[in-house]
């Protein structure tokens, strides 16, 4: 591992922990509110790749895990990891990941349409699908009613990924940053 590598990788966890200082957004008929991380986690895989953006974002679940109140609302401890959130926040490093992953094996061709769609497919909907699966398991509610009502987070979250990627790809445009995330592909 690169010390530069792993200098971005903390960077990245940091940029994930203070996303979680913007407040999170309580919904009366859910009991998993809306959060502005989300768009760290694309970011981290997007960004980083499979490798690296994932490790930021298992290191900023570790600090999570034992008490770092870095979750939206100040919130942290292994309680998270067994209340309606689970889902969503078990999910974080598997769609840093695979966001990453299809990154990686797109780097010369990302353009703002196939980081969207990547963001899209990896990051909002399979977050959204197994996060409100989970939920509903833990919270004992109907599985099609936990996912009927996650379709609230669907606009918020196609936003969040639109801000993803319009990020990356000026972070793509600049030849300094460009050859900083190429150099995390290899």
């Amino acid at each position: 591992m690169n010390t530069r590598f792993l200098v971005y990788t903390a960077l990245m966890t940091a940029i994930i922990a203070v996303l979680g200082v913007i407040p999170a957004i309580p919904l009366p008929f859910i009991p998993v509110p809306i959060v502005i991380q989300n768009v760290g986690i694309f970011l981290a895989g997007i960004l980083l790749g499979r490798k690296y953006g994932f490790l930021s974002v298992i290191v900023f679940l570790l600090l999570v895990l034992i008490g770092a109140p870095l979750l939206s609302g100040g919130r942290g401890g292994y309680g998270v990891f067994f209340g309606p959130t689970a889902g969503f926040l078990i999910m974080y490093p598997i769609v840093a990941f695979l966001i990453g992953w299809m990154r990686d094996r797109q780097f010369e061709r990302l353009n703002l349409k196939r980081i969207f769609i990547i963001i899209l497919i990896f990051g909002v909907i399979l977050l959204d699908v197994v996060g409100a699966i989970v939920m509903g398991l833990i919270i004992n509610m109907p599985i099609h009613k936990a996912l009927w009502l996650s379709m609230t987070f669907l606009p918020g979250d196609i936003i969040k990924a639109v801000i993803a990627s319009l990020i990356a790809v000026a972070l793509l445009k600049n030849p300094v940053t460009a050859r900083i995330m190429r150099g995390f592909t290899e």
